[in-house]
């Protein structure tokens, strides 16, 4: 019998608006897609360091980082905060 996977129910059981996420893991990490639209909402990359994730969005064919500066790492918490509040990750959604 699997594990079970504490970081991505941490994940789905978040308060998100918008009709909420399907959690999916993949490639090192978890893709979030709206339940209302199917469109993706964002890339959580575990870091191996703590509880942090590096948070990426859906840029036209890739995933990307949401700024110019370099890679957005914060522990999952802060990182969910951020996802379920920043609009540009909804666009598609």
């Amino acid at each position: 019998m699997a594990g079970t996977d504490a970081m991505r129910e941490r994940i789905a059981s978040f308060p998100w608006p918008r009709g909420g996420v399907e959690v999916v893991r993949a490639n090192r990490g978890y893709t979030l897609y709206s339940r209302r639209t199917g469109g993706q909402i964002a890339r959580l990359r575990p870091t191996g360091k703590a509880d942090d994730v590096q948070v990426l969005w859906w840029r036209r064919e890739a995933w990307a980082t949401p700024g110019d500066f370099g890679p957005v790492i914060m522990p999952l918490d802060e990182a969910l905060h951020f996802v379920a509040t920043g609009s540009f990750f909804w666009i598609s959604a």
